[in-house]
C-alpha cells in the first residue's frame, strides 16, 4: 500500500486532500497538523519519519498571512523557507517523493501580460513570496521533488476570500474590492484532486515521478472584483461591489498586480482537465451552504 504524509492537515488544501481521500483506493493517509508535526523543528522532522515511512509527502503546510508576514519576517522563514529544507533531508533518508506547495506571489506581477510559465524569471516583492521562493530553491533540481505553484486558493474550509465576502456582505451594504489585480481563483478542492491524480499515475507508471515545477490554478480569469460580483450572485446577496484601485486599498504586503498561471505543462504532462474558476466556485460555496452553522 502506498504511503502518504500531509503537512498542513487543518488547512484548506489539506482538509480537502482528506475529504476526497476515501476516493483513492490503495492509498495510507497520514494527515499531520502541526500538534502531531511541526515541521520548522528538526529534531520533531526527524522523530517523526524515524518512527515511520512514506512513499509521497504533500507538504500543505505554509505561512501565508500575507500582510501580516512583513512584521513576522522570521517565523514566515522558518515555516515557507528552513522547514522545507527539514523535510526535503528527511525524504532523501527515505527515498520519499516530495510535492511542494509554492505560490503566484514569487512573480514580480507587474512586467507582463501573458500568464506566466514555470521558467519565467522570478521576482517576488512580500516577504511572504520571498520566503515561498527561498523554500523553492532548496528543492530545485532533486529528481524526486515536485513544485506545485498554485493562486488565490479558497475552498469551503477556514478563511479565505470567499468565505470573507459572505460574512462582509451580510453586514455591509457595500463593499470595496479591488479590479486591478489580475488572476485566477483556485478552488482547493480542484488542486486536491489534481495532486492525489498525480500520485495515483506515478504509482500505476512503475513510480514514474515526474519531477520539476508545475503550474495548477482553475481555468480561465478574472479581477478580484470579478470574483466577489459572482459570489454575491450565488448567494443573492443585496451588496454593492464597488470596484476600486489597489493604491486606493493599501496593504503591508504589495500584492503581484497580474499574477495569471499557465497550465499548459500539468494538463499536458498528467493529462488533467482543470474546470473553469466560476464552475468551481459554484460547487464550494453549495458545499459552504451546505455546512452546519455554528
Amino acid at each position: 500500500m502506498t504511503k502518504l504524509l500531509i503537512t498542513g492537515a487543518n488547512g484548506q488544501l489539506g482538509r480537502e486532500i482528506k475529504k476526497i481521500s476515501s476516493q483513492f483506493t490503495g492509498f495510507l493517509f497520514i494527515f499531520a497538523d502541526a500538534k502531531i508535526l511541526d515541521i520548522a523543528n528538526k529534531k520533531s522532522v526527524d522523530k517523526f519519519f524515524e518512527n515511520q515511512e512514506f512513499d509521497f509527502l504533500i507538504n500543505c503546510a505554509a505561512y501565508t498571512a500575507v500582510d501580516k508576514a512583513e512584521s513576522e519576517p522570521e517565523l514566515a522563514n522558518k515555516v515557507n523557507n528552513i522547514a522545507v529544507g527539514y523535510l526535503l533531508e528527511a525524504c532523501k533518508k527515505q527515498g520519499c517523493k516530495f510535492i511542494h506547495i509554492s505560490t503566484d506571489y514569487v512573480f514580480d506581477g507587474t512586467q507582463k501580460n501573458l500568464p506566466f510559465i514555470e521558467s519565467d524569471a522570478v521576482l517576488p516583492h512580500s516577504v511572504y513570496g520571498k520566503t515561498k521562493l527561498e523554500g523553492e530553491l532548496q528543492l530545485s533540481d532533486n529528481k524526486d521533488v515536485m513544485v506545485v505553484r498554485t493562486a488565490w486558493l479558497y475552498s469551503s474550509f477556514g478563511g479565505n476570500f470567499m468565505q470573507t465576502m459572505l460574512r462582509l456582505a451580510k453586514e455591509k451594504k457595500s463593499l470595496n474590492v479591488v479590479f486591478d489585480q489580475i488572476g485566477t481563483p483556485t478552488y482547493a478542492g480542484d488542486l486536491a484532486f489534481a495532486l492525489l491524480e498525480i500520485i495515483k499515475q506515478s504509482v500505476a507508471n512503475s513510480e514514474d515521478f515526474k519531477a520539476g515545477i508545475y503550474h495548477f490554478s482553475n481555468e480561465g480569469v478574472c479581477s478580484w472584483y470579478d470574483f466577489a460580483v459572482e459570489i454575491m450572485k450565488f448567494a443573492n446577496l443585496d451588496c454593492t461591489i464597488l470596484p476600486i484601485e489597489t493604491k486606493d486599498f493599501p496593504t503591508a504586503a504589495k500584492r503581484p498586480h497580474f499574477s495569471l498561471l499557465n497550465k499548459s505543462k500539468i494538463k499536458k504532462t498528467f493529462q488533467l482537465t482543470i474546470p473553469h474558476w466560476r464552475t468551481s466556485a459554484q460547487i464550494c460555496f453549495n458545499e459552504i451552504m451546505k455546512a452546519p452553522k455554528d
